[in-house]
């Protein structure tokens, strides 16, 4: 099993920037894939940028440009550096690490809020 833990959410003005970090532990060898969702209120969660174990990435075309999700093997922790930010990238963001055997776990959770 996996166990996720998001950091770095806050609140930020528009236009502005914030890096989200995942710190995984436990059977990181099975993990096949890394992402991050997010949800705002009322709305079903969403994928937003995802990376392999080698390395490929993928974005939802609303972050295309502005995200980018990275990993460091070495602390076992994924980030997703977030530019020129909107209000509605507003939401909770969670990581998720997708098992070799199809199982999926998720982080509890942090808060963005891009708001004046």
């Amino acid at each position: 099993q996996v166990q996720l833990v998001e950091s770095g959410g806050g609140l930020v003005q528009p236009g502005g920037s914030l890096r989200l970090s995942c710190a995984a532990s436990g059977s990181i060898g099975s993990i096949s894939a890394m992402g991050w969702y997010r949800q705002a209120p009322g709305k079903q969660r969403e994928p937003v940028a995802g990376i392999t174990t080698y390395g490929t990435t993928n974005y939802a075309d609303s972050v295309k440009g502005r995200f980018t999700i990275s990993r460091d093997n070495a602390k076992n922790t994924v980030y997703l550096q977030m530019n020129s930010l909107k209000p509605e990238d507003t939401a909770v963001y969670y990581c998720d690490a997708d098992m070799t055997a199809g199982d999926r776990y998720w982080g509890q959770g942090t808060q963005v809020t891009v708001s004046s």
